[in-house]
């Protein structure tokens, strides 16, 4: 195996003690504060879809424009929330998560060169 200098990068980090910093718990935090809520709520709009149509024929039936039914439109906003939720989080993590990251990683990168 040949050693390049992407082999040894952070060989002279200490990535458990890292791991337990007040900075990278922050940031794992930070993370999981809109994941996490974020998942939920995209799981049980998934399942009330499900759901709905599978119990509420009728329901989802309803004619809302033509041949345009209320089963459809949800199957279609589907579709929209999945791209809602990633530009949300693309922000969100350009303004919270990206900036700590950076911060740690200039930290360990100084911390490598000495």
């Amino acid at each position: 195996m040949s050693t390049t200098p992407e082999s040894d990068v952070g060989s002279g980090i200490d990535f458990q003690h890292e791991q337990d910093s007040a900075e990278f718990t922050e940031l794992r935090k930070t993370h999981r504060s809109f994941v996490f809520p974020m998942a939920v709520i995209f799981l049980l709009w998934y399942f009330a879809y499900v759901l709905l149509a599978d119990y509420a024929h009728e329901f989802m039936s309803i004619k809302v424009w033509g041949n345009f039914n209320v089963g459809l439109l949800l199957g279609l906003l589907q579709f929209v929330s999945t791209f809602g939720i990633t530009a949300a989080y693309v922000s969100y993590s350009n303004r919270k998560i990206d900036p700590k990251a950076t911060a740690i990683r200039t930290r360990l990168e100084a911390q490598e060169g000495e």
